[in-house]
């Protein structure tokens, strides 16, 4: 009798935990999206080591500081973060065999902090007003981090700054396109604008008419209106106009409310069975005002930024409300 080999086909051994950043899977909406309207995908980039897309900008960043000599055997790693892009640091670090310090803040969530930590970061923590994230508490962080920098001798990754973290999302701009095959709008919401930009360049190069909206909280909407506040999604909504923000990277910005983020993410994980933060919460309401305006053929891609585990301990599903 004839067999079969029915095994899956899986990825070959990686050669360390670096080699499995990115390739993340694209998910389409099945409930929360209108089939008379426009498609929703969703990259769901909890699926990198870390569960962020905050991995493949700081593999980036170490990369072309090792490539140039700002980063040398056995030197440190200094940077300023909200959580994730800090956890992909320490990561890229442990593998590496590099020194990390991190300077963060009691407004984000408790799981990023004690990820740092696991991941052997050295950590500070700047003291926020009530949890809130705003310019101010950013503007501490970025002053603490640059005095470490310069008292360790560190290379200082300033993910605000750095144009090589950009290049981190030029892999995820293709493996989009081929996996949706079409992609007539492009939906992300702006922290450092790194993301936006590099998965825009190449969106745009397959799909000159590509439409890019970004999205901001609409408690802080810096981009579309020149206005600061405090907000509750983590992040995004830096306070302040990120310096490598180029209003040509988006045709349209929308705002969206922590509540209504908040909200989004919760119904992505009891709907869709998406677990995620509110930054995707943010991303996910914004695709959908989009799609309800399109037609069934068209197709609206989003990111899921990174894994709901980040934020167990936090409001978004620590809290009675989100547990009923």
């Amino acid at each position: 009798m004839a067999t079969h080999n029915t095994r899956p086909h899986l990825p070959p051994i990686s050669k360390d935990v670096l080699a499995t950043i990115g390739n993340t899977p694209l998910v389409q909406l099945r409930y929360l999206a209108s089939r008379d309207h426009g498609r929703v995908v969703v990259k769901m980039e909890g699926a990198n080591p870390t569960g962020s897309m905050k991995d493949r900008m700081a593999q980036a960043a170490i990369d072309a500081a090792e490539h140039d000599g700002r980063l040398r055997p056995g030197g440190s790693v200094v940077e300023y973060t909200g959580g994730s892009t800090g956890v992909a640091l320490a990561l890229v670090c442990a593998a590496k065999g590099y020194r990390c310090r991190l300077v963060s803040s009691d407004a984000f969530s408790r799981e990023k902090l004690d990820h740092m930590k696991a991941l052997g970061a050295d950590l500070t923590i700047i003291p926020s007003e009530q949890g809130r994230m705003t310019k101010d508490l950013f503007k501490s962080m970025i002053a603490k981090a640059a005095e470490c920098a310069k008292q360790h001798g560190a290379f200082w990754a300033d993910q605000l700054n750095n144009k090589d973290m950009q290049h981190g999302y030029h892999a995820m701009g293709e493996e989009l396109w081929m996996q949706a095959e079409r992609i007539d709008v492009f939906v992300h919401s702006v922290g450092t604008a790194h993301s936006l930009a590099g998965v825009s360049e190449i969106l745009r190069k397959h799909h000159g008419g590509v439409r890019i909206v970004a999205v901001e909280p609409a408690e802080s909407p810096i981009l579309s209106e020149g206005r600061t506040g405090s907000h509750r999604i983590e992040g995004i909504g830096v306070g302040f106009v990120p310096p490598l923000w180029n209003p040509k990277m988006a045709d349209e910005i929308l705002s969206v409310s922590s509540e209504d983020a908040y909200a989004m993410a919760r119904r992505l994980a009891r709907e869709e069975g998406i677990f995620a933060g509110a930054s995707t919460g943010a991303n996910v309401h914004a695709a959908l005002r989009i799609a309800n305006t399109l037609p069934p053929e068209a197709t609206v891609a989003t990111l899921a930024v990174d894994t709901g585990l980040k934020y167990l301990s936090t409001e978004l599903y620590g809290s009675p409300e989100a547990k009923e």
